[in-house]
């Protein structure tokens, strides 16, 4: 069974298939070729409540990197191409009460059409 990560912050980048790119603070057993669930929610699910599949996903490549260095194109590849390096960061920060220039893993994934 397929460990799951949660993609709360960035569900419908997910549904939308325009996110290939995650930078998360942990996760760093993976390597590529694993498969993953995306989920909606991981934690704090409540008695009986579940988490929402959103996609099994592949991983491409992972790599240990700082925050602040994350380029344009990656961005865009988070799912965000309105907002610029400097406010993905800011973002980051505030949802994961992180450091501007903390090492985060940065995995690439591609998704399994048809099995989510």
């Amino acid at each position: 069974m397929a460990r799951r990560m949660s993609f709360m912050l960035t569900q419908k980048q997910v549904e939308d298939r325009t996110k290939t790119v995650t930078r998360r603070v942990g996760w760093w057993f993976l390597k590529p070729g694993d498969l993953v669930t995306a989920v909606d929610k991981g934690m704090g699910l409540k008695k009986g409540q579940k988490s929402k599949r959103l996609a099994s996903i592949r991983i491409v490549d992972v790599r240990e990197e700082r925050l602040n260095q994350i380029t344009r194109e990656d961005v865009v590849k988070e799912g965000f191409p309105g907002m610029s390096p400097a406010e993905f960061v800011s973002m980051f920060c505030s949802h994961m009460k992180g450091e501007r220039d903390q090492k985060v893993n940065r995995i690439e994934f591609e998704y399994l059409d048809g099995e989510a």
